[in-house]
């Protein structure tokens, strides 16, 4: 099989993680990457291993709270290679709260998350539109799908953009614009341990926000490697039958496992004894099947 003619691609949280691990893996197919970071000194290790291997990686500032900085990224783009094939929507925040915690800190995970894809979507779509063509990857998360105590706002950030996502997809198929939901699983990425703590492991809801810090600590010790979403990415652009949804590491088993359990059963979790986290983890074992994560 031929290889796919080279794409322009603009991908959104390059600075680590997934985002680092699919701007190296697009450029090192031969695609022109626009790689794009709030803060530019986090991508001298992109910068240095761009240099090493002569890839295509060109770096550009952009702050998803900033609307200018979105329009100038963009601009930016378009006035080196005249369009752009693939946008990749990947930056985002977690935050661990409960529902009653920070509403500063629900607005950010929103500002970020969703409103920040809005600005680069937007952006984006009429050169797309113009010319008929283009492809737009949304990074969801199981989360989307599958909420815990102690993820509300993160939560509900990704099941708006599953929502907005399908939307989209319906308004510019006949427009010739393929949109994309990548639901990743447990990634080992630094979102883990970055998590925004926005409430102390005290109060009526400590031991939500305690196991909901050990549900980010533990996966990392099992998760997939970050280049995995990318392979995902890659199949999905080049799939001879297009799917709307593409799962990555641990999200289908685990979306799975949620969809087969009831609601009272779920609702189970929110009542094991506060001193009992083992007992917790193994009720969520069992409930969301976690045993296919750990294989």
């Amino acid at each position: 099989m031929s290889r796919p003619s080279p794409l322009v691609v603009f991908i959104t949280g390059t600075s680590s993680g997934i985002g680092e691990a699919l701007a190296l893996h697009r450029a090192r197919l031969g695609d022109t990457v626009f790689a794009t970071m709030r803060n530019l000194d986090a991508g001298s290790t992109l910068e240095k291993i761009a240099a090493e291997e002569n890839l295509d990686l060109r770096l550009l500032a952009l702050d998803l709270t900033d609307d200018e900085s979105v329009t100038r990224a963009v601009s930016d783009a378009l006035d080196q290679t005249g369009h752009i094939d693939v946008l990749i929507n990947n930056a985002g925040i977690s935050t661990i709260q409960t529902v009653e915690g920070s509403l500063a800190a629900a607005r950010e995970t929103f500002e970020v998350n969703y409103f920040g894809m809005l600005k680069t979507i937007t952006a984006v779509l009429p050169s797309m539109r113009e010319r008929r063509s283009g492809t737009i990857i949304n990074v969801s998360s199981v989360t989307g799908v599958v909420a815990n105590a102690g993820s509300g706002a993160y939560a509900a950030s990704k099941h708006a953009i599953e929502a907005m996502s399908e939307s989209l997809a319906l308004e510019v198929i006949s427009l010739g614009i393929r949109v994309i939901i990548l639901e990743p699983g447990f990634i080992a990425t630094p979102i883990f341990p970055k998590a925004q703590g926005g409430e102390p492991p005290s109060g009526p809801y400590a031991k939500h926000i305690r196991r909901g810090r050990l549900i980010y600590s533990d996966p990392a010790k099992r998760a997939m490697p970050a280049v995995t979403v990318a392979e995902v990415v890659a199949g999905a652009l080049t799939d001879p039958e297009p799917k709307l949804r593409y799962y990555a590491g641990s999200a289908k088993p685990l979306m799975h496992g949620r969809r087969r359990t009831s609601d009272e059963e779920w609702l189970s979790l929110g009542q094991v004894a506060d001193d009992d986290d083992e007992a917790w983890f193994a009720l969520i074992a069992k409930t969301v099947n976690l045993a296919l994560v750990e294989e």
